[in-house]
């Protein structure tokens, strides 16, 4: 659960940082535009624009029910985040798993991945798709 948030804390040491190197400066226009954009970086970075995960097996289960596909994703991976944001509010339609929070998950990474960690590893009626394309996955949801 820490590491999911080591990028986006660092994110706001370095722009807090950059921002008092620039007050001291004397450019606090500047020190504020800086630390706006290490905010934001640090809140997109973040597991908050997510939707909440759930553990493997549990999503496993719903996707069995409801047809809807299970995303494996980690913090920090910006492919997961690009899948995120081309998905908009399709994403909390589909089942995300933090591989980093369920070691279930990460089980199933590596399973259909050859060993390797390698994500957004989404599974659709139980084939998984590595880095699928976001309008292919937005295409499962209607089908």
């Amino acid at each position: 659960m820490k590491r999911a948030w080591n990028l986006p804390i660092l994110l706001v040491l370095c722009g807090s940082a950059g921002a008092a190197g620039l007050i001291l400066g004397g450019s606090t226009g500047a020190a504020v535009i800086l630390l706006l954009v290490f905010l934001l970086l640090a809140g997109v970075h973040s597991p908050l624009v997510f939707p909440r995960p759930v553990g493997a097996l549990e999503a496993e289960r719903r996707s069995a029910a409801d047809g809807r596909p299970v995303v494996y994703w980690r913090p920090g991976c910006t492919y997961c985040l690009r899948l995120r944001i081309s998905l908009g509010r399709e994403a909390r339609r589909l089942h995300w798993v933090d591989i980093w929070r369920d070691p279930a998950g990460a089980a199933v990474v590596r399973a259909a991945n050859q060993g390797d960690e390698t994500v957004p590893t989404v599974v659709v009626a139980g084939r998984p798709h590595t880095n699928p394309d976001p309008a292919w996955v937005r295409e499962q949801l209607t089908g």
